[in-house]
C-alpha cells in the first residue's frame, strides 16, 4: 500500500516541498538553466534554485510570459538571480540557436534541468515533421544537452564542482506503446495513442539520462544525469485533459489487477 504522506529513505514524502527538500542548501555561485521554466513545475524550480541563491536562465517558448514570471519571482526576492531566453524545444533551429547564444556568452552552466513538455495533446507534428511528444519532451532535450555538454564539462572543471543534468520524466514510462519506443512508428497517425505517446517521450527521457549517466561516468567527467519522476501535479501540462482522463482510468485499473 503506497501512502504519499509517508517519509521514504531520503527523510521526505510525495507531500514534501522544493523550499522542504532544499532547506540549508546554498547554491550561491551555481547556473542553472530551466526549461520551461514559465509555468507549473519550471516556475518553482526556478524559485527556489535562485531562493537558495542560484543564478538561472529561463528557457522558455513565449518571452513575454517568461518576463512576467521573472518579474513576480523578484517581487518576492528581490536580490534573485534570472535571465529570460527564447527556447521552442520542439524547433529543433530553436534549439540550436539557443546553445549557440549561450556557448558564446561568458554564462558558466553547472546544472541544466530538462522540464519542458507536452502531455498526451490530439496528434500533431513539430515544425521538423516529428510527433510532437516525442520532438518535444525528447529530441529537443536531446539535442540541447548534447549542444551544451561540453559547456557543462568546462564548467565543472573550472569551478571544481559537480555538475547535475536532471531530465523531468514520469511514471507514465510504463504506459507506452507494447514496443517501448516505436522508431519505425513515430509519425503513425493512424495508431497514436495520446497517452502512450506521452510515455514513449518519457521512456525516452530515461534511457538518455541512464546512457548519458554512464558514459560521462567512463569519461571520468564531474557531471551526473539522472531522471526522475516529480508526482502527480495539477499543472498546466494537463491542459489535454480530456484526452488524458481515459487513459489514467485505464492505468488505475491496471494498478489494481496487479495488486
Amino acid at each position: 500500500m503506497w501512502y504519499p504522506w509517508k517519509k521514504g529513505p531520503s527523510g521526505f514524502s510525495s507531500s514534501s516541498t522544493a523550499e522542504d527538500v532544499t532547506q540549508g542548501v546554498d547554491a550561491t555561485g551555481l547556473t542553472a538553466i530551466v526549461t520551461g521554466a514559465s509555468s507549473g513545475i519550471g516556475t518553482e524550480i526556478t524559485r527556489v534554485l535562485v531562493l537558495r541563491g542560484a543564478h538561472v536562465i529561463m528557457a522558455v517558448r513565449n518571452v513575454d510570459v517568461g518576463r512576467k514570471v521573472k518579474e513576480a519571482i523578484l517581487k518576492e526576492i528581490p536580490n534573485a538571480k534570472i535571465e529570460v531566453m527564447e527556447l521552442d524545444l520542439s524547433s529543433m533551429a530553436s534549439v540550436r540557436n539557443f546553445a549557440s547564444e549561450y556557448n558564446s556568452s561568458d554564462l558558466l552552466l553547472n546544472i541544466l534541468i530538462n522540464n519542458a513538455g507536452v502531455m498526451a495533446p490530439p496528434y500533431m507534428v513539430s515544425q521538423d515533421g516529428m510527433e510532437m511528444q516525442f520532438a518535444t519532451n525528447h529530441i529537443g532535450h536531446f539535442l540541447l544537452t548534447n549542444l551544451l555538454l561540453q559547456k557543462m564539462k568546462t564548467t565543472a572543471r573550472d569551478c571544481q564542482r559537480e555538475g547535475r543534468i536532471v531530465n523531468v520524466s514520469s511514471v507514465g514510462h510504463n504506459f507506452t506503446y507494447q514496443e517501448g519506443i516505436r522508431f519505425d512508428k513515430i509519425n503513425d497517425q493512424s495508431s497514436y495513442s495520446p497517452f502512450r505517446a506521452y510515455g514513449q517521450s518519457k521512456l525516452a527521457n530515461i534511457l538518455h539520462a541512464s546512457e548519458l549517466s554512464r558514459r560521462l561516468k567512463e569519461e571520468g567527467v564531474n557531471v551526473t544525469a539522472n531522471s526522475l519522476h516529480p508526482g502527480a501535479i495539477n499543472t498546466n501540462l494537463m491542459r489535454h485533459q480530456k484526452f488524458v482522463e481515459g487513459c489514467c482510468h485505464s492505468m488505475l485499473r491496471g494498478f489494481k489487477s496487479a495488486s
